[in-house]
């Protein structure tokens, strides 16, 4: 195998949160909890999970938009998270980000081409104005987008015209390696497949690698090559696409899929309600899905399952995958 373009062994962030004047003790809240993941290039790694699962807190602590509490984080072989900005500016020519919301990740007093220009003059000033025009030229041309959008400015622009600016964005540095945060969460559903087809095609054309940060697993059946599974700041399961939607074997990839809407005789099934997520500040001992799980055994509610390998590659941290 290559080498990974993107690493993480152990990685946990916490945020303290605010409390009274008189508490003795500051509240943590655990975003995530020892994530362990290798990314390979030109993969379309996809992170799935209920809101609160730490996908976006993981997306940002890998492109170095949030610094991890502990652990590692590598790209191309070199540890990334203890640089300074100065040693990180290379880097960041290299990782990308697109984010959820297009209404609110531009900048509303800014035309296009600058805000198309504005990251290759800050990560590559080796460029002169010219070679900077040509480039936004270039990702506009990419992305789909007329090249008359250039003096307008956002509020000009439809949800999805927003989002194709805000990809050029992210390719105009020609990195390798794009964070993709829910970015079709926000569009309507005549919109998401132009964008996800996007997204394909300048992957197929650039060699680019994604980790896709979403919700809807719908749209991971087809778009993902590998999945992980997150619970409470933990990967619950980590598998091939095809394996996680053929035979999952978490209990809780289980009830993700069983919350997918199915129609059969004519009106919806309606699946089982899997309950609230626990306290991310005060999490559950043991396995965090065991207060919800239908399978929880005592053991469940005292050790906590590490993710193990399985017989078919599939990794999962429960004690009764198999």
């Amino acid at each position: 195998m290559s080498q990974p373009i993107v690493e993480t062994k152990g990685v946990e962030v916490r945020f303290a949160l605010p409390t009274h004047f008189l508490s003795r003790e500051t509240p943590v809240l655990h975003a995530l909890n020892g994530v362990d993941l290798s990314i390979e290039p030109g993969e379309s790694f996809c992170v799935v999970g209920e809101s609160g699962c730490g996908k976006t807190t993981l997306g940002r602590a890998i492109i170095g938009l949030l610094n991890p509490t502990e652990g590692e984080i590598h790209f191309q072989g070199q540890r990334i998270d203890t640089m300074d900005e100065a040693a990180r500016k290379p880097v960041r020519r290299d990782m990308q980000m697109v984010f959820q919301n297009p209404y609110a990740s531009l900048n509303p007093r800014r035309n296009v081409f600058d805000t198309l220009a504005e990251p290759v003059r800050h990560l590559m000033p080796e460029m002169n104005a010219q070679q900077v025009r040509q480039r936004v030229e270039e990702v506009l041309d990419a992305t789909g987008c007329d090249q008359s959008w250039q003096r307008r400015l956002p509020h000009e622009f439809s949800g999805g015209q927003r989002q194709r600016i805000a990809i050029a964005r992210a390719l105009v540095t020609n990195p390798a390696f794009i964070v993709a945060d829910e970015p079709i969460s926000a569009l309507d559903v005549s919109i998401q497949a132009q964008i996800l087809n996007l997204l394909t095609d300048l992957q197929a054309e650039r060699g680019l690698t994604y980790l896709f940060i979403t919700h809807d697993l719908s749209v991971v059946e087809h778009f993902g090559t590998r999945v992980a599974v997150m619970y409470l700041g933990r990967i619950m399961e980590l598998a091939r696409a095809e394996d996680l939607f053929a035979t999952p074997k978490h209990p809780y990839t289980r009830l993700l899929l069983d919350a997918i809407p199915k129609l059969e005789g004519g009106s919806f099934d309606n699946p089982r309600k899997p309950g609230e997520l626990p306290d991310p500040v005060n999490p559950p001992p043991g396995c965090p899905f065991a207060p919800r799980c239908p399978m929880a055994e005592a053991i469940c509610r005292q050790d906590r399952p590490e993710l193990r390998t399985l017989a078919n590659g599939t990794q999962a941290a429960c004690h009764f995958a198999e």
